[in-house]
């Protein structure tokens, strides 16, 4: 699959922090997998906000102590090489997973644990893109205590986050409301979703779309969104910040052994759901590897709607869409 040697892989990295310029790509050395861990050849992986939040300095700790550092969480690929104790996986098995800050490169290392099946029904892009966002929204739900009944207030409810919390929670009964630009407005309709537009006025236009009230406000924005659910008279515990968000995919990003275990079978019943169609995860964006500083330039200018993937073979060019080029014709 790769053209690089048997012993090499390319990986990205940054000896800086910074905006997408900083970001190269180098040839290193192949990982190998030690006892319990699997080395994956990666063929699509997402790019996330979270991971340009670590790359700007934003959250520099013991994990960014050393220079030069990686990036990458979620991804999908293909086994290539099983670590000693490793016997319930074949080479050449299909899967989708997560990493510790390393899924933006061509090959590699992660503890079994941390991978499931994909299945041929789930695209190589969207397998790639589905761990951060998902697992977000998930926990997200899971915090807020979504239920049949709920009325749910999604902000930002067209990017990658927002637009699987509102599958998910209609999956579970509650009937959803997105704000977003004019511009998503088509996109919500075709998920089920009723949009609203953001301005002056929300609160007004939220309340005449639930006239019997809002119970949750899941907000991936910001802004001033503290204080529109506090207008909708949303009650402590149903109110799931930005801020509440960022410290879910940081908990994602750099977890412990207990909540990668728990990740990890979100991720599985997330795949369950793409593969029975019940799930739909929105690709406006797929780059060749080499164009990573696009990928996250578009990411970082809000130009996506739904994920934005990086492909790490070589990508034929009919397969190449960019988010800004859809942004821009208003699609």
């Amino acid at each position: 699959m790769s053209r690089l040697s048997h012993t090499s892989s390319r990986v990205v990295q940054y000896s800086r922090f910074g905006g997408a310029e900083v970001l190269d790509i180098a040839e290193v050395e192949r990982p190998s997998p030690g006892r319990g861990e699997v080395l994956v050849e990666i063929l699509a992986a997402g790019v996330n906000h979270m991971e340009a939040f670590i790359r700007q300095g934003e959250f520099d700790s013991d994990h960014s102590a050393a220079f030069p550092m990686r990036q990458g969480t979620d991804f999908s690929g293909v086994v290539i090489g099983l670590g000693e104790g490793v016997s319930d996986l074949k080479l050449r098995s299909d899967v989708v997973g997560h990493a510790l800050v390393g899924s933006h490169a061509t090959h590699v290392v992660v503890p079994r644990e941390n991978l499931v099946a994909k299945p041929a029904a789930v695209s190589w892009e969207v397998g790639g893109a589905l761990f951060l966002a998902g697992v977000t929204a998930c926990r997200a739900l899971e915090a807020t205590r979504v239920r049949a009944g709920d009325t749910v207030v999604v902000s930002a409810a067209a990017g990658g986050v927002g637009s699987l919390e509102i599958q998910l929670a209609k999956l579970r009964g509650a009937t959803v409301i997105g704000t977003c630009g004019e511009r998503n407005f088509d996109y919500l309709r075709q998920i089920g979703v009723k949009p609203i537009v953001y301005g002056d006025g929300i609160a007004e236009r939220i309340r005449a779309a639930a006239p019997d009230g809002v119970s949750v406000f899941l907000d991936n924005f910001g802004g001033t969104n503290p204080e529109l659910a506090d207008e909708l008279g949303i009650v402590d515990g149903r109110f799931h910040s930005s801020d509440d968000r960022k410290e879910i995919e940081l908990r994602a990003v750099w977890p412990d052994a207990e909540t990668a275990r728990r990740d990890t079978e979100i991720l599985g019943e997330l795949v369950g759901l793409v593969r029975d169609q019940k799930l739909r995860v929105l690709v406006s964006g797929f780059y060749p590897f080499d164009q990573v500083q696009d990928a996250f330039e578009d990411l970082e200018k809000r130009h996506s709607r739904g994920k934005i993937v990086l492909g790490m073979n070589p990508v034929d060019p009919a397969r190449v869409t960019k988010a800004r080029d859809i942004h821009e014709a208003g699609r």
